[in-house]
């Protein structure tokens, strides 16, 4: 998860909810105003969204691209086992 720096100035960080016990029980995004004290901190480590849009549509691209050579590679293991048989088997 990515600190996001809002068009506002403001900052989206991500945060965990934890449980009594401490284990975490999902994860969100707060907004944070430059009045925070931890917004230097995360102002430091923060993306544009425009970053983040491209950094989104680099990973579905990779994605992709690994999705098609997975394909090749199941269709390429059929093919060499043969009628009847299973792949890697």
């Amino acid at each position: 998860m990515f600190v996001i720096r809002l068009p506002n100035g403001h900052l989206l960080a991500p945060e965990s909810a934890m449980d009594h016990e401490g284990q975490v029980i999902g994860d969100a995004y707060i907004e944070v105003s430059p009045a925070d004290p931890e917004y230097a901190r995360l102002a430091s480590q923060a993306i544009s969204e425009e970053e983040m849009d491209r950094r989104r549509r680099r990973w579905r691209e990779d994605d992709e691209a690994l999705r098609r050579e997975f394909e090749d590679y199941l269709a390429d293991a059929r093919r060499d086992a043969g009628p009847g048989e299973s792949p890697g088997g």
